[in-house]
């Protein structure tokens, strides 16, 4: 007879696949884009044929029918950040999905804008 130590059902064995098997092995983004945790994802309307796409991908595609955050997609997803970027940089080179940035890349020059936070810092 097993131990109760011996035994373990699905649950405690973790994800069937691991990260890196989701991504076919890669770590790096191929295209230039990166994806912050803000930016916000929407599907295009060629996302309609998902018999070649993953589990994994076809489950972005469905969350994304409205604009949803990358955090929000690897938290719904249940795969790491690092991971979901990759295979939203996958399906960016697909054309499947839009990305749209919600913040401005760069440093903020708007002194006013610094000010206030400045400001607000004092106060607390």
């Amino acid at each position: 007879m097993d131990s109760e130590d011996d035994r373990w059902t699905d649950w405690d064995a973790g994800p069937v696949s691991r990260p890196y098997t989701v991504t076919g092995g890669r770590t790096h983004l191929r295209g230039q884009r990166h994806f912050d945790v803000v930016d916000m994802v929407v599907r295009t309307p060629r996302w309609a044929d998902t018999t070649f796409l993953s589990p994994e991908r076809s489950r972005i595609l469905d969350l994304c029918r409205v604009p949803t955050a990358v955090a929000e997609l690897a938290s719904a997803v249940g795969l790491p950040l690092g991971v979901v970027r990759v295979l939203l940089d996958d399906l960016l080179h697909e054309n499947l999905i839009e990305v749209w940035a919600t913040a401005p890349r760069g440093p903020v020059t708007d002194k006013w804008l610094l000010r206030q936070v400045l400001e607000g810092l004092q106060s607390l």
